[in-house]
């Protein structure tokens, strides 16, 4: 009993640790001479420690504990989660599990503060974009889509525009997500669960008959989802989702790829975000986010350039936030807009 509250007291101080140190993820990675702890912080990995192989697979086996998940099993990755609660704040702790070739497990948490939402213009980089997000959101029917690499905050951004429809707008807003991330009180939100029947593809057509105004899908990765987001927007319906493609012009291949046609595009799409993480030159080197949004008449070139098989550029008197996200060309535009 006395080891068991060790092995707790170390793993709470683990989680407590990342958290202080506003971390989004925590990682214990196996070596021959033992555990590597490292935080994830702005997308980044930074070394928190080490700590020896027999306690390093006694913590994990505790997560693995309290996330629910088969302490006997080490062979096959596992997911499960649990919540950490302090100081009234809750924090969804999504753990993941991976078998190594030493026959060691892997183990990283996901922290999620839950009912945690920021605005759009704390976490924009340009006030231009905070407004032309804002203006896509007063539409009653089409699509909004978000692209970038992973962890660039494409969720957040998500969850703050669904703030702004259901709290400014009055709207009925209804997630679908595999897993829900952040609980949001003001949303309706439903998970999806493939044991249970709930796919991406059937828990949109149970949507559907539930009256939204808005509808958030997690991400459409199949040409099923596809073709049902389609469908809502072309019923009256504003869909907001992520989808995996390099920039936002590639996000129209994607869907072609998918199955959509040049009509059923040019019918739906409001606006397509591509988005990147930037640090501020500032005291706190705090991060902010840049949008290159695809929308009005620079989606109708993409549309026309798409149909006659050309390639699309991005105009270059297009505002600096556009320049930025494509990694484009001038780098003392990029130092400058830092500095301002």
């Amino acid at each position: 009993m006395e080891l068991e509250s060790i092995i707790e007291k170390k793993c709470l101080h683990l989680v407590k640790k990342a958290l202080h140190f506003q971390a989004s993820d925590v990682h214990m990675l196996p070596s021959k001479e033992g555990y590597q702890i490292y935080f994830r912080k702005f997308n980044r990995l930074v070394a928190a420690g080490e700590i020896p192989i027999d306690l390093g697979s006694k913590m994990i086996s505790h997560f693995k504990y309290q996330s629910v998940l088969d302490i006997g099993e080490k062979r096959r990755p596992q997911s499960g989660s649990f919540e950490y609660i302090e100081n009234s704040e809750v924090i969804a702790c999504r753990v993941s599990t991976l078998p190594s070739v030493s026959m060691l497990e892997s183990l990283v948490i996901r922290l999620l503060p839950q009912n945690n939402v920021q605005t759009l213009d704390t976490i924009a980089f340009s006030p231009t974009s905070v407004k032309r997000l804002q203006s896509l959101a007063h539409f009653s029917q089409g699509i909004i889509l978000f692209c970038g690499p992973t962890g660039c905050g494409k969720s957040t951004t998500m969850y703050s525009l669904l703030n702004y429809c259901s709290k400014q707008l009055s709207k009925h807003v209804i997630s679908l997500e595999d897993p829900v991330e952040n609980n949001q009180q003001h949303l309706l939100q439903v998970q999806v669960n493939e044991r249970s029947g709930v796919t991406y593809a059937s828990g949109l057509k149970a949507i559907l008959r539930h009256s939204p105004d808005v509808i958030m899908i997690g991400e459409i990765r199949d040409k099923e989802t596809a073709k049902i987001a389609i469908e809502a927007a072309l019923t009256g319906h504003l869909v907001i989702s992520t989808i995996h493609a390099k920039n936002s012009f590639g996000c129209l291949h994607r869907l072609i790829d998918l199955g959509i046609s040049d009509d059923e595009l040019k019918q739906t799409i409001l606006g397509i975000v591509s988005q990147k993480l930037i640090t501020r030159n500032d005291e706190a080197a705090s991060t902010a986010a840049l949008y290159e949004i695809l929308c009005e008449q620079n989606l109708l070139d993409s549309f026309n350039a798409i149909k006659g098989h050309d390639s699309f550029q991005m105009p270059l008197d297009e505002t600096i936030h556009y320049q930025m996200i494509r990694g484009i060309r001038d780098e003392k535009i990029i130092q400058n807009a830092f500095t301002t």
